[in-house]
């Protein structure tokens, strides 16, 4: 209880940060009676327009990248797994980038280009994994994830390169990860996107916790091992996809937070889910708000700002791993 409690007071207190802060000169006293429709009509925009709907996207996005994150190091049983590193995150964004190229983006078409790019960056990485010898080795996939991302990469570098100015311009910066086009309608796209996939990780819990254990423990207590894995990976990649279409790429957090989780809660995912939810949405609306603030009015990508979290992690968690 008392961990929780914590949890749910961190949330809180990272979404005021996120709606108090910015770069408009909005106190935080004024922030606050701004959301209860009190004080200067400007401010009560700024708050409830803005800054509002984009701390509670920054919140839902982390969140769910975190959940992805730890469902995958289980699927494929390696701690260094995460959407980012896996490829997901590549596929999602070349998936968007060629919808913005060919002017397809909106509320609804740039969520299913990145879905099936997506898709199919998951198929590329298990086609190589089968290649390489085994679809099931975590560090096969770790591996294949890598090579997938790094051709998703040169490809949308070939896109953005043969781009108009105002398209390679605004697929850059999406690139980056942001949330400066976050409104009341993506906040509403991405949560009508995110649900279900949330929503099948949480049933599927004792199946991710069976997955931990190894592919013959798993079979031996009843789990249909490659059938639940092939499904677990679509839907990890269907959030990842929703992730990437209203934020763009953000690394990292998939894979920092499940761990930080771990070492409090423990593995099991009825519990490490929705806590690693809560964290991944915390950390996010923090980072936003660094983002805007650390150089305003210039706001900086806020995966720069994770990024700058997630490799001296990352780089722990390697050495920890290899030994």
């Amino acid at each position: 209880m008392k961990n929780w409690l914590v949890l749910g007071t961190v949330a809180v207190a990272a979404l005021v940060l996120g709606v108090a802060v910015g770069p408009s000169g909005i106190g935080t006293g004024e922030a606050l009676r701004a959301l209860t429709g009190r004080g200067d009509p400007s401010a009560v925009a700024i708050v409830r327009d803005l800054r509002l709907p984009r701390a509670l996207l920054a919140f839902l996005v982390g969140g769910s990248l975190a959940a992805a994150g730890a469902s995958l190091q289980a699927v494929v049983r390696n701690p260094l797994a995460d959407p980012f590193l896996l490829g997901i995150s590549g596929g999602a964004g070349l998936g968007a980038v060629l919808a913005i190229a060919f002017h397809l983006g909106g509320a609804w078409a740039l969520p299913a280009s990145a879905f099936i790019g997506a898709v199919i960056a998951v198929a590329m990485v298990y086609r190589l994994a089968i290649v390489a010898g085994s679809a099931v080795d975590g560090r096969i996939l770790l591996l294949a994830g890598v090579v997938v991302g790094a051709f998703t990469a040169s490809i949308m570098g070939a896109v953005l390169s043969v781009s108009p100015a105002p398209e390679l311009r605004n697929a850059m910066l999406w690139l980056m990860g942001g949330f400066g086009n976050a409104s009341w309608q993506s906040l509403a796209v991405f949560a009508a996107y995110a649900v279900l996939p949330l929503g099948m990780l949480y049933a599927a819990s004792r199946s991710l916790d069976l997955l931990s254990l190894g592919d013959e423990p798993a079979r031996f207590l009843g789990a249909d091992t490659e059938r639940v894995r092939r499904t677990l990976y679509l839907v990890a990649s269907m959030l990842t996809a929703a992730a990437v279409a209203v934020s763009g790429i953000i690394g990292f957090v998939g894979l920092v937070v499940p761990h930080a989780v771990r070492m409090r809660l423990g593995h099991l995912h009825l519990v490490l889910l929705p806590a690693a939810f809560l964290a991944g949405g915390s950390l996010l609306v923090v980072a936003d708000a660094v983002a805007r603030m650390a150089f305003a009015p210039v706001e900086l990508p806020v995966g720069v700002v994770t990024a700058l979290v997630g490799v001296p992690v990352f780089t722990v968690l390697v050495r920890r791993w290899t030994r």
